[in-house]
């Protein structure tokens, strides 16, 4: 499992790109579950917890970029 701290360190790229590794981990997961070949129910939590801290991470640099954005139009309005 990967620390907040760690993922605030990667890039938006990575952020991303592990986003979608996990995704994968979780959908592999799941099929294993549904046929009877693992009980990972503790694994798939952790993997689902780790993917919402990157999307969050991903949702918070999206809306601080927007801010940026808004920022620098109105700061010319004076």
């Amino acid at each position: 499992m990967t620390g907040i701290d760690e993922l605030r360190e990667l890039g938006t790229e990575d952020l991303q790109q592990r986003a979608g590794e996990l995704d994968d981990q979780v959908f592999r997961l799941r099929i294993q579950r549904s046929l009877g070949q693992t009980d990972a129910s503790n694994k798939m939590r952790e993997l689902r917890r780790e993917r919402a801290r990157v999307k969050t991470l991903l949702r918070e640099r999206e809306l601080a970029g927007a801010e940026e954005t808004a920022a620098g139009a109105d700061g010319g309005e004076d």
